[in-house]
């Protein structure tokens, strides 16, 4: 079955009097980036992996959930997008706790584990993070079977990997859980110290697959993150290995 395409807000279709939840609290992380924890709706199921759709203003969109199903609260990882293109992450970034934004009521999308596979590799740059860590957590509460999870995080700027102390946690207590980030932009002063690996994610990732001496029939790759980034994977491992996929936006039509 072919990854589902995410909605965008004009495609949702309008709906009244949809339920509320409240913030119940936030963390910023850089200029641009920050976690919102939601009230959990005591009916609101989910599988590692899918999202939420929330909206502020009149405005929706969907997010992938952070937490693991067995957290009380839905972890968000958001990036805010200046208007114009931005409509919603300005209005999620002026929430403070208390404040309340509607939600649709169930969880929806079909990237999740592979569970067929042995090996997960697992392609993000910046908040494509957010369902791997969902789908890492609840495997590391009850970690079952002869699995390994690659999570490879590419970003610009080395404060936008926002999850690297998790991870690096989930590494150090299980040896078949991998964690490389890598910056594209290390000249870059806001870079300064940083002493791991560069360059753009997609590219180490066809290296580090090869590395590992990972095959495709063991072997799922994912990728979530920027459009960009997904067509290069896709690129270098079709044909080989199974692909997953989830865009958090679609390039605009020319």
């Amino acid at each position: 079955m072919a990854p589902e395409t995410r909605v965008t807000v004009e495609q949702l279709p309008k709906r009244r009097n949809l339920p509320t939840v409240a913030v119940a609290k936030r963390a910023d992380l850089t200029a641009d980036h920050f976690k919102l924890w939601l009230e959990r709706p005591p009916d609101f199921d989910f599988l590692p992996g899918q999202y939420v759709t929330i909206g502020a203003g009149g405005v929706e969109r969907p997010y992938s959930i952070v937490s693991s199903p067995r957290e009380p609260l839905i972890e968000l990882f958001v990036e805010r997008i200046p208007p114009p293109a931005g409509k919603l992450t300005p209005l999620l970034h002026a929430l403070r706790v208390g404040d309340k934004v509607t939600i649709r009521p169930r969880a929806k999308g079909v990237f999740l584990l592979r569970t067929a596979f042995r090996h997960h590799v697992m392609i993000a740059t910046v908040t494509g993070v957010a369902p791997f860590i969902s789908m890492i957590r609840h495997w590391a509460e009850e970690p079952y079977g002869d699995v390994s999870f690659r999570v490879l995080d590419g970003a610009s700027y080395t404060d936008e990997f926002c999850y690297d102390a998790e991870l690096d946690t989930l590494a150090a207590r299980h040896a078949n859980v991998r964690f490389v980030p890598t910056c594209s932009r290390p000249a870059d002063p806001r870079n300064a110290g940083w002493n791991g690996a560069t360059g753009r994610v997609n590219v180490i990732a066809e290296e580090l697959v090869r590395v590992w001496g990972l095959g495709p029939e063991d072997t799922c790759i994912y990728a979530c993150g920027h459009p960009k980034m997904i067509e290069d994977v896709k690129a270098r491992f079709a044909g080989a290995f199974t692909l997953a996929e989830e865009r958090f936006w679609k390039e605009p039509r020319r």
